[in-house]
């Protein structure tokens, strides 16, 4: 039976309206279970609600209502303990641009009450790239260099578990990667990794299991091989070589429609255990069978972002679908 180092149950939070402004509610009655050695990814559109639900549990924001056990300790009675197990790589730059990138990380370190360890350092420095940066101010370095003095800061205190709120916003490509190669040798070496982003394809590349949040609800948490299972589906359009009037009768039953004035002829459904394009086969069949000619199909798998968009949508979030996916 896998550990759950995190259980999140009934977490509320609701900021009071400014004027006559109504409450706002960040968090609404969130449930989530964060098992001991996973790399969990957790999406939602602005304003979803992820950055709060980061800081309740690491002791920046005060939940309405809820509980928060971690490592089997109930964190509003044993806080100070267990926030030592936890380290946080927060979204925003919250760092002393005159400090050195050596003494930054050190200090983090003893923050949590841990002895001074030289050789820890260095080797948070040199899995980060940062060692030959050490003596670097931190004004003095570029976007990317910052984000990873951040992480290096969180792992100075070898957490058990790690919160990583948009790690890789605002690194280019080849940083964005060795920062994945990196979370996934802290997962080797046993760290539970939870991370927001609004890169999807950083979901899709390293999380055992995705959660997708909007207007502070949980919608979803599954495996992710599960949620592309049973949420996702196969789009083609086949292109006639001559409009139809109706949709024969050999195609009733089959999820397919008529389109573009009857020059496309167009299949949506199956889900993501290849279903559909066993069922996009049949149908390219029975055309050549009814004698209707097509010149092309224009086959698509639902990636884990049709998904998720799919999913706000329904919830009524359109604008925060695309607004973006950032916190």
């Amino acid at each position: 039976m896998v550990e759950t180092i995190l259980d999140i149950r009934g977490l509320s939070k609701t900021y009071s309206g400014r004027g006559s402004a109504p409450p706002v509610t960040a968090l609404d009655n969130v449930d989530l279970q964060i098992r001991k050695g996973e790399i969990f990814a957790l999406l939602g559109p602005n304003g979803a609600g992820k950055t709060t639900l980061i800081g309740a549990v690491c002791g920046m924001v005060r939940p309405t209502g809820g509980t928060v056990m971690a490592f089997g300790h109930d964190m509003a009675r044993d806080w100070r303990r267990m926030r030592a197990r936890i380290g946080l790589v927060p979204q925003e730059l919250s760092i002393d641009m005159f400090d050195k990138v050596h003494r930054a990380v050190a200090y983090s370190r003893g923050l949590f009450g841990k002895p001074a360890d030289p050789a820890r350092i260095e080797e948070v420095l040199r899995t980060l790239s940062l060692w030959d940066k050490r003596d670097a101010q931190l004004r003095a370095l570029s976007g990317g260099m910052k984000r990873r003095v951040l992480i290096a800061k969180a792992l100075a205190h070898d957490p058990d578990l790690l919160f990583l709120d948009e790690p890789t916003a605002g690194v280019d490509v080849e940083l964005r990667r060795d920062m994945w190669q990196t979370i996934g040798r802290l997962r080797e070496q046993g760290v539970t990794v939870i991370l927001t982003t609004h890169y999807i394809e950083e979901a899709e590349e390293m999380a055992d299991r995705v959660g997708v949040i909007n207007k502070g609800r949980i919608l979803l948490v599954d495996d992710k091989a599960a949620i592309m299972k049973r949420l996702g589906r196969t789009e083609a359009s086949f292109a006639l070589a001559s409009p139809l009037g109706s949709l024969p009768a050999a195609l009733f039953g089959y999820p397919v429609a008529l389109e573009d004035g009857g020059r496309s002829l167009v299949f949506r459904g199956g889900d993501g255990s290849g279903l559909g394009k066993e069922l996009v086969a049949e149908i390219a069949k029975l055309l050549v069978t009814q004698g209707i000619d097509f010149t092309g199909i224009d086959q698509h798998e639902s990636s884990l972002e049709d998904i998720f968009v799919r999913l706000v949508e329904d919830e009524g979030g359109q604008q925060g679908a695309s607004g973006g996916l950032a916190a």
